[in-house]
């Protein structure tokens, strides 16, 4: 494994116990413009982004939410405390989910408790949701640090200068893999799941190809 291997490893693993999350009581308690939503989830996210450059969230990506009915309107232009919270949920679920997937997950949510006029409302979904996520960062330290320990022992008998990179392919293989599966089973979970008046995605997707072409 080579020394930039290790050092990514390191950084990835220190922000991984690092890593904290927007906590309800972190969000103001005004409701905020489409300017002032940016700005807020652009501070509050900047540590994920990959590059300096790339953007949290734009207005076109807040329109296009709204546009696809994962977001509720705003009341006079303005996003309240629950809209931001769907956002960050939004914001994770993008990188891996397409936009019609992510509809069926959130609408539900969205239905039952967005503006619930009780206790049980968005933070009290976020809030359970993300206690639980980062309760496991030690299961994923333990993770990645024993699929490092396989990598590091492939390809011993590949000539020697060329271990360090094979190694390091090896380690990237094993991520993709795992990511790559846990997608699949997250795709299985929101084919069984449904919209009201739609029934459930999978059979929408069985009655698509059985459907004759013209």
């Amino acid at each position: 494994m080579t020394d930039e291997m290790r050092e990514i490893i390191e950084r990835v693993l220190k922000m991984v116990s690092a890593t904290d999350y927007i906590k309800p009581e972190d969000l103001p308690n005004i409701s905020l413009y489409m300017d002032q939503v940016t700005t807020f989830m652009e501070e509050q996210l900047s540590e994920t982004k990959r590059y300096p450059d790339d953007k949290i969230l734009t207005k076109t990506m807040i329109n296009n939410y709204a546009k696809n009915k994962l977001l509720p309107p705003p009341d006079k232009k303005r996003y309240s405390r629950e809209h931001l919270l769907l956002l960050i949920f939004i914001y994770y679920f993008k990188n891996i989910l397409s936009i019609h997937d992510i509809q069926i997950l959130l609408g539900p949510i969205t239905e039952r408790y967005f503006q619930s006029g009780t206790d049980k409302n968005m933070s009290y979904i976020y809030k359970e949701i993300f206690d639980t996520i980062f309760a496991q960062t030690e299961y994923l330290k333990k993770d990645l640090l024993r699929g490092l320990s396989a990598a590091e022992k492939t390809f011993a008998n590949a000539p020697s200068e060329d271990q360090p990179f094979l190694r390091d392919f090896s380690f990237i293989c094993l991520l993709s893999f795992d990511v790559y599966m846990k997608k699949m089973l997250i795709e299985n979970l929101i084919d069984g799941m449904q919209l009201p008046g739609e029934g459930k995605a999978k059979d929408r997707k069985r009655k698509a190809k059985e459907k004759p072409k013209e």
